[in-house]
């Protein structure tokens, strides 16, 4: 009998719970969107259909994405045991009980074990390191979601063991198949009533989704339940009801979903095009949208190397500030750190002079990597032996600091890779590295001279 009640308080439970939940996706068929990893044949839905998922994952994207769902039909799909853990809930204790039960599944019946841990970004560096080894070991196969980037927000050990998939947010045309499957299921949606959207409500509650299914449903489920039906029986959504749902305006980047990479383009290129007006406009999308600010700082701080570079150094150390600063202060305030940090960065002179490294990259896969000429290898340990550091020159001693002689391998001799701008303060560089690559040529040349 308490088997019987329990099923049926579990029933019941699921029929009274919220729209977005018992619409969860309970197959490959019924899931919508992120066909990118998903689809039908890739990589990833072939290892959870044919229970093969042997390394650790992790799923990163937006809310509303799937990331969830998709660790719940991994759970229906293996025989290993599945756990759940919310790290915005658990602690070490409780992993420590899952890693307890999972070594005596283990050792009794060679059974694996899945952990699914929902906002992995939430447990700190010393919750992470405790998990580490046994999903090094193997002990735990790790399923993680997270709304942040991985890369940043959990330990590197961890995302190196990691197969990473990035979740996209939904299309229009994803959240309207969502939106449509809710109108029409009968077991779970509200197949069983007769309800009318108008064409623009229904638009209307797309756009303001924000690419995130579960806030569709949530405001498809408030426009529903709370209009009262016509003397046909009739629920008619029109778009007053559908405003009225979902009043807080999600701002979209895009119709397509790709708003987050479009966005964030159309920022950089903005400041690499030293336009401050247009600058700020994608800021305010973007941090409107809910875009995590930590995320437009550190490409703020990736342009100014990139992009500004030597005309204006300073820009390094302003982006570098802001971030320090909005960590100090947070939301609200922290604005203006990143407002002054966008502002600098786009009125900045702009250099990416340092883009050389990438060429001399580029040469040593091309041709090798080459020697360390004897004068410049290290003489506290074979300057007898071998004559490591003989002939080497020591600037200092020498007038203004300079004296020429070879720091390349000596089949690059002659060759320039940095080539500074004559912008901004890079300007002044150009000077100083022409007068030494002249002093340096005629003397390197005048040296050859002299042993020929």
């Amino acid at each position: 009998m308490s088997d019987l009640f329990q099923h049926a308080m579990q029933e019941r439970m699921q029929q009274e719970a919220p729209l977005a939940a018992r619409m969860r996706p309970r197959t490959f068929e019924d899931y919508i969107g992120q066909q990118h990893i998903v689809g039908e044949g890739k990589l990833l839905r072939r290892a959870i259909q044919a229970d093969r998922l042997f390394s650790s994952i992790i799923f990163t994207g937006p809310p509303g994405t799937g990331k969830t769902t998709l660790a719940q039909l991994i759970a229906l799909h293996t025989q290993a045991r599945f756990e759940t853990i919310s790290a915005v809930l658990a602690g070490v204790a409780e992993l420590r009980k899952v890693i307890k039960e999972a070594e005596e599944r283990r050792s009794l019946y060679q059974q694996r074990t899945l952990l699914f841990i929902d906002e992995v970004h939430r447990w700190n560096k010393a919750q992470q390191d405790a998990l580490l080894p046994h999903v090094e070991s193997g002990m735990l196969t790790l399923i993680g979601a997270t709304t942040e980037n991985p890369y940043f927000d959990v330990i590197p050990a961890l995302v190196s063991r990691s197969r990473i998939f990035q979740l996209e947010p939904l299309t229009e045309d994803d959240l309207k198949k969502i939106a449509h499957r809710a109108l029409t299921d009968v077991s779970y949606g509200y197949g069983n009533k007769n309800i009318l959207l108008d064409t623009d409500a229904e638009l209307h509650l797309l756009r303001m989704s924000g690419g995130d299914a579960r806030n569709l449903l949530n405001a498809l489920e408030l426009a529903v339940e709370t209009t009262t039906p016509d003397s046909n029986g009739q629920i008619h959504v029109t778009l007053p009801i559908a405003q009225e749902s979902i009043q807080k305006r999600a701002v979209l980047y895009d119709k397509k979903g790709d708003a987050h990479y479009d966005t964030i383009s159309a920022f950089i290129k903005s400041l690499r095009g030293s336009d401050p007006d247009a600058a700020l406009y994608w800021l305010a999308k973007m941090l409107a949208a809910g875009e995590d600010p930590r995320f437009i700082l550190r490409r703020l701080i990736i342009l100014a190397g990139e992009d500004i570079s030597l005309a204006d150094p300073q820009a390094l150390v302003v982006a570098n500030a802001a971030a320090q600063a909005f960590e100090y202060i947070g939301m609200p305030e922290g604005i203006f750190p990143i407002v002054e940090a966008t502002l600098y960065c786009a009125t900045a002179p702009k250099s990416n002079s340092g883009m050389a490294y990438f060429k001399i990259r580029k040469l040593m896969e091309e041709e090798g990597m080459g020697q360390v000429p004897i004068h410049l290898m290290d003489s506290s340990r074979d300057a007898k032996g071998f004559g490591h550091g003989q002939g080497y020159l020591y600037p200092h001693d020498f007038p203004n600091h300079f004296v020429a002689q070879q720091y390349l391998p000596e089949h690059l001799s002659g060759q320039y890779f940095y080539k500074p701008s004559e912008q901004g303060y890079e300007a002044e560089v150009k000077q100083r590295i022409d007068a030494w690559r002249k002093q340096q040529k005629e003397g390197l040349s005048g040296k050859k001279g002299k042993e020929s």
